[in-house]
């Protein structure tokens, strides 16, 4: 009646959501390490066996490395601050040990196992270069601090200022290996440097 006996056509009914066909997007497939789409993928069965990979399935084995010297001199460094304040032998021992495992899985990581490159772009080459001068100080600092703490524990017998000085120095080794972290995590997750060997020459091990 509002209308004046004028007719409307009506709506049309809107199509319900799940009637429309999408086309499944293609995704980088982790196990053929090309583009597959989703009913492709869901085709590879689960393998419990390979769950825990070896270390030859890594494209290489830096990264199982360098998180041994990240966490050991971070830790050692806040752990030897401490004992400043509390000068015990015991702790000034066990930081020993922590910077001389440190030191060698830091000297391993940039020179033993040091990944070679290949195919960067040249933002990535920068990156690279950061990270590769903070891995340098790192290998510096931690082997004169594992110097500073065992002329400590073995000649200056825990003495104050002695811990002080070796304090300094892992605090500055701490600070270089957070950095190299810092821009290799950079390499990887933002300049896509190393996941499933990518821009890595495969024959370096």
């Amino acid at each position: 009646m509002a209308h004046g006996g004028e007719k409307h056509e009506k709506k049309a009914k809107p199509t319900p959501a799940d009637t429309i066909k999408q086309e499944p997007k293609a995704f980088r497939d982790t196990i053929v390490l090309n583009d597959v789409t989703p009913a492709e993928h869901a085709g590879h069965e689960a393998n419990p066996r390979t769950v825990h990979a070896s270390f030859a399935d890594f494209p290489h084995i830096h990264p199982l490395i360098v998180h041994f010297p990240i966490m050991l001199l971070m830790i050692a460094a806040a752990m030897q601050f401490l004992n400043i304040l509390f000068q015990k032998k015991e702790l000034n021992w066990a930081v020993t040990i922590m910077v001389l495992v440190g030191f060698v899985t830091a000297y391993a990581s940039s020179h033993w196992s040091h990944p070679h490159t290949s195919g960067l772009s040249a933002h990535a080459e920068l990156v690279l270069e950061q990270h590769d001068k903070y891995a340098d100080y790192t290998v510096y600092l931690a082997g004169l601090g594992l110097l500073a703490q065992l002329l400590s524990v073995l000649v200056f017998r825990g003495q104050r200022w002695s811990i002080a000085v070796a304090a300094v120095i892992l605090i500055g080794a701490g600070y270089a290996v957070s950095m190299a972290g810092h821009y290799g995590a950079q390499l990887v997750h933002i300049e896509g440097v190393g996941p499933q060997g990518k821009f890595l020459e495969q024959h370096q091990h």
